[in-house]
């Protein structure tokens, strides 16, 4: 993967297309636009009792359908509210799962990212991968300075991935969310577009 030339700093036509053909492009993903045939996979993993325990704030089973509308809404592109990607491995172009920037905010230059993986493709590096590519195209395309993210306190495996990409915790809301029995805090992480250029 060669490093982007940022955006202000392009002075060639070979930088410019350079800029273009690695900016979607990580160590072992791609980001790539939202397919129909992606759907069912979001579907599917959406109400896996893995992932809906890390991204909702209730475990409470939900009918068919409104995955597809959200993530197709997200995916749309159409919005400077929003932006997102399918991401597929660079080798096999297998589907792994969807990145979005959202909540953008033009006087803050500041978003939100959610990212969710199919279950079989956790733990491999794949996440943290997908958000630098997230992050870089935030920084250098949207012209962010601040991308945050939410999570819950027992998501370790996250917290490592997010930070490994570059997030930082700055607080949490205490006893945010109930599940099992027991209070959870919730984690608000962030990255600065000067912390994210420091290390790249």
């Amino acid at each position: 993967m060669a490093p982007v030339t940022p955006f202000n700093q392009l002075s060639t036509v070979e930088q410019a297309e350079d800029y273009a053909e690695n900016l979607f492009v990580g160590r072992s993903v791609r980001l790539r636009p939202l397919r129909e045939d992606d759907l069912p996979y979001l579907e599917q993993w959406w109400f896996d009792p893995s992932i809906v325990v890390l991204q909702n704030h209730t475990v409470l089973p939900r009918p068919e359908g409104g995955v597809s509308e959200q993530f197709s809404q997200w995916s749309a592109n159409r919005s400077s509210e929003a932006v997102g990607f399918s991401i597929e491995l660079t080798e096999t172009e297998e589907f792994v799962g969807h990145i979005t920037l959202y909540r953008r905010n033009p006087i803050n230059q500041s978003a939100t990212l959610a990212i969710v993986l199919g279950p079989e493709f956790h733990g491999r590096g794949y996440g943290s991968d997908a958000v630098r590519l997230a992050v870089k195209y935030g920084f250098l395309q949207l012209g962010l300075n601040r991308i945050e993210l939410q999570t819950w306190a027992f998501n370790t495996r996250g917290i490592a991935s997010y930070t490994k990409a570059g997030f930082v915790e700055e607080g949490r809301r205490r006893e945010a969310v109930f599940f099992n029995g027991r209070r959870h805090d919730e984690v608000i992480m962030a990255i600065l577009r000067d912390d994210w250029a420091g290390n790249t």
